[in-house]
C-alpha cells in the first residue's frame, strides 16, 4: 500500500493543504484521481508520495487517466488562489472535469465544428500581415489587438494559430458568447487542420468529461474553442491564447474565484511562454490604459475587404414625436429603412439591450437624467419605496415631480422588451420572417442552433439583445436599428458609459463589412450625448479621452483598484447591520483604503435573501488583498469587479 498527498479540486473543501489517501500502486505526480470527501466523490490531483501517516486514511477511489495533468495548471491554480483571495480547492476546481467521476468515461470523439457558408478565402492584407508581425515580435506576453469592426481580426487569429500549430504547440481561442463560439468554430474548421475541441454551455456533463479527457490525452497540437473556462483545459503545450471580443463582461466569473479571463490568460502565457492576444474593437478603458503603458497595442483601422459602398448612420431624436407617426417605439426613419431592406431581399437587425430593463428617469423635453450627486451615475427607481437609489454610495432621494432643469412636469419612466418589439414588427411587416434572440430562447431557438439559417438569409429581421451585437458577420445584413441608445446609460454604475459605447459601436459594426451598403438608425432621447455621438461616428479615441477624465475625477479604474464585498441575510435590517459592522472593522484596519457604503445591492432581494454591499477603493491592489483577509468567510469578495451592480 502506498500513500499520497492529494490536492482536492472542489469548492466544498475550504482548506489549502493536501489530504492524505492510500492507493495500491504507483501514481505519477499530478495524476487525476477521484477521492472521497465526506459523503461524496470529488476530483483530486496527486501532489506527492508520502510515508504512512499516523492516522487512518481513506483510499483513492479511481485513477481517472494514465496521463497526469500538466504542471503549469497547478502553478496557475496557486496564482489564482493568491490573486483572487480564494481557497486552493476553489481554484483547482476550475481545472477538474465538470463532475467528479467514479470511473473513466468511455472514449470520446472530437466535437465537430458546425458547417458554415463562408466567403471565399481572400489573401491576407498588408495591414493583417503587419499586425501579425507586430504581435509576434512584441516582447510583451500579452498584446492588445485594437482592430476596428471589419478590419479582419479573426483572420489574424487564424494566421497566428496556423503558425503556432506548425511549431508544434496548441491554441486556445476564447469567445464570450455561445453564438460566437459557433461562428469561430466554423472559421477555424475552414482555416486550420488540427484536431478541434469545442466547448460551450449547452454541452452535457458527460460530453464535457469526454472532451476534458480527450484534451488531457491528446498527443498532438490541438485547437480549443470555448468560453472563459476553456483556459483551464489540461492541454500540455500552449503556444497561443486569444480572447476575441476581449472587452465583454462575460469574461469575468461572478462566483469564487472571481477571476477575469484576461488576467488568467496573461498569467498562463507567462507560465507557458505562450503569446496572449486580446482582440477587440472597443477596448476596456482599464486594459487599454495599462497596455499603452507597456507599448503592447497593435492597431488595425483599415477594412479587410475594401468596398465603395457606404454606411449611412442617422440618430433619431426620440423626443421629437414627429418622427413617430406610425409606431410609438419605431421611428418613421427606421420603419422606412426596414421596408427598404425587405424589398431588396436583405436582412435587418433590431437591437434592444436587455440590460436596459432598469427604468430610465428622464425629462421628455430637455433629456435631463436623474444622476447621483456623489458618483455621477444614473439613479435607479424603486417603485415599492418611490425612491431613486445609487447602488454605489447609497444616496437615495424621491424623484422630482418636475424636471429641475427646465421645470417640465413630464418625467419619463420608460422601458420596452424584445417580445413586445417583435409583436410590433410582425404587425408592421406581416410577410417578414422574424426571429427573436435573447435569454428567453428555448432549446432549438438559440442563435447558435440557427446560425447557418440566419447566415443564408432565411431570417429577414433579427430582434435581439447583446448577443447580436458581438462579432457576427452576416453578409446579407443591410439595416441595423437601435431602439433606445441610452438604455444602458441608466444603469447605476461607473461603467455604464463604457458599456453603452461598446454595445452601440459593436452593433453598428454589423454592417459595412465589405458586403455592401448599410443603413444604421439610432433612436435616442439625447442624440448629442458624447457617448452616443462618439459611437455613431465610430470615434473610439474621443470617447476614451472623455472616459479617462471621468474616471480620474471620481477615482475609478484605472486610477484605483476596487473590491466589491457582498453579504446576504434573511432580513434587510440584518444585512445592513452586518455591513455596518464590517465597515467599522475595515475602517479601523489602518490600511489606506476608502470604504464606500453600505448600500443595498443592485438586486437587493433574491429569493429569501437580502443583499448589502461595501465597495473598497485603493491605489494599490495589495491593500485590497490584505483587506480581504479581514472579511468574514460568509461574505463574497469580488476583486477587480467589471461593474458594481
Amino acid at each position: 500500500m502506498r500513500y499520497y498527498e492529494v490536492l482536492v479540486a472542489d469548492g466544498a473543501y475550504h482548506g489549502n493543504a493536501p489530504l492524505t489517501y492510500s492507493f495500491e500502486g504507483s501514481l505519477p505526480i499530478l495524476s487525476v484521481v477521484s477521492v472521497p470527501l465526506r459523503a461524496k466523490l470529488v476530483t483530486g490531483f496527486v501532489l506527492a508520495e508520502v510515508d504512512k501517516p499516523q492516522f487512518s486514511v481513506r483510499p483513492i477511489k479511481t485513477l481517472l487517466s494514465h496521463r497526469p495533468m500538466p504542471y503549469h495548471c497547478l502553478g496557475l491554480a496557486q496564482w489564482m488562489q493568491e490573486y483572487y483571495c480564494s481557497t486552493l480547492g476553489e481554484a483547482l476546481r476550475q481545472f477538474a472535469p465538470s463532475v467528479p467521476l467514479s470511473r473513466r468515461s468511455e472514449h470520446a470523439s472530437l466535437m465537430q465544428a458546425p458547417s458554415a457558408h463562408l466567403e471565399p478565402v481572400h489573401a491576407v492584407t498588408p495591414a493583417q500581415i503587419q499586425a501579425i508581425k507586430e504581435i509576434q515580435t512584441n516582447p510583451s506576453t500579452t498584446i492588445m489587438l485594437h482592430g476596428d469592426t471589419g478590419s479582419g481580426k479573426t483572420r489574424v487569429y487564424m494566421e497566428l494559430a496556423r503558425a503556432t500549430l506548425l511549431a508544434g504547440r496548441s491554441v486556445i481561442l476564447l469567445t464570450p458568447e455561445i453564438s460566437l463560439t459557433t461562428q469561430l468554430a466554423a472559421i477555424a474548421k475552414h482555416y486550420l487542420s488540427a484536431p478541434t475541441f469545442i466547448l460551450h454551455s449547452q454541452l452535457t456533463s458527460s460530453q464535457r468529461k469526454k472532451i476534458w479527457f480527450e484534451i488531457l490525452e491528446a498527443g498532438e497540437p490541438i485547437v480549443i474553442i470555448g468560453p472563459r473556462s476553456a483556459l483551464f483545459s489540461p492541454v500540455e503545450s500552449v503556444g497561443l491564447i486569444v480572447l476575441d471580443e476581449a472587452h465583454e463582461p462575460a469574461y469575468k466569473q461572478e462566483q469564487s474565484p472571481n477571476y477575469h479571463a484576461a488576467r488568467v490568460a496573461s498569467q498562463l502565457g507567462v507560465l507557458t511562454d505562450a503569446k496572449v492576444v486580446l482582440g477587440t474593437a472597443t477596448p476596456l478603458i482599464n486594459d487599454y490604459y495599462l497596455a499603452s503603458k507597456k507599448s503592447a497595442i497593435v492597431r488595425m483601422d483599415q477594412p479587410a475587404i475594401a468596398s465603395p459602398a457606404k454606411v449611412v448612420t442617422e440618430v433619431v431624436d426620440l423626443k421629437d414625436r414627429a418622427n413617430f407617426g406610425r409606431n410609438p417605439y419605431l421611428s418613421n426613419q427606421l420603419i422606412d429603412a426596414l421596408g427598404g431592406a425587405l424589398g431588396a431581399k436583405k436582412q435587418a437587425l433590431i437591437y434592444l439591450n436587455r440590460r436596459g430593463s432598469a427604468r430610465l428617469i428622464l425629462c421628455s423635453v430637455c433629456s435631463w437624467h436623474f444622476f447621483c450627486p456623489n458618483c455621477d451615475i444614473p439613479l435607479t427607481y424603486h417603485g415599492d419605496e418611490h425612491l431613486a437609489r445609487c447602488h454605489t454610495c447609497g444616496f437615495a432621494k424621491s424623484p422630482p415631480v418636475a424636471c429641475p432643469k427646465c421645470n417640465n412636469p413630464e418625467i419619463i419612466y420608460r422601458s420596452i422588451g424584445t417580445k413586445s418589439l417583435m409583436d410590433m414588427l410582425s404587425r408592421l411587416f406581416p410577410q417578414a420572417r422574424i426571429k427573436r434572440f435573447d435569454g428567453d430562447n428555448l432549446v432549438g431557438e438559440h442563435f447558435s442552433e440557427l446560425y447557418d439559417k440566419v447566415r443564408r438569409g432565411e431570417v429577414d429581421i433579427l430582434v435581439g439583445t447583446q448577443l447580436l451585437a458581438k462579432g457576427l458577420d452576416l453578409p446579407n445584413l443591410r439595416v441595423v436599428g437601435v431602439i433606445s441608445a441610452e438604455a444602458s446609460l441608466a444603469l447605476p454604475d461607473y461603467t455604464s458609459e463604457e458599456r453603452t459605447f461598446q454595445l452601440l459601436y459593436q452593433v453598428i459594426g454589423r454592417v459595412g463589412r465589405g458586403h455592401g451598403e448599410g443603413h444604421v438608425v439610432i433612436q435616442s432621447y439625447d442624440p448629442n450625448n458624447i457617448v452616443i455621438h462618439s459611437a455613431a461616428e465610430r470615434n473610439w479615441g474621443r470617447f476614451y479621452k472623455h472616459a479617462l477624465i471621468e474616471r480620474r475625477q471620481f477615482r475609478f479604474p484605472p486610477f484605483s483598484y476596487l473590491a466589491q464585498l457582498t453579504c446576504k441575510k434573511l432580513t434587510a435590517a440584518g444585512a445592513e447591520r452586518s455591513a455596518e459592522k464590517l465597515k467599522k472593522k475595515l475602517s479601523a484596519s489602518g490600511l489606506p483604503v476608502e470604504i464606500i457604503g453600505p448600500t443595498p445591492s443592485f438586486y437587493a432581494r433574491r429569493g429569501k435573501y437580502y443583499y448589502y454591499q461595501l465597495v473598497a477603493k485603493s491605489k494599490k491592489r495589495s491593500d485590497l488583498t490584505q483587506l480581504a483577509g479581514l472579511v468574514p468567510p460568509d461574505w463574497q469578495i469580488n476583486l477587480d469587479p467589471v461593474d458594481l451592480l
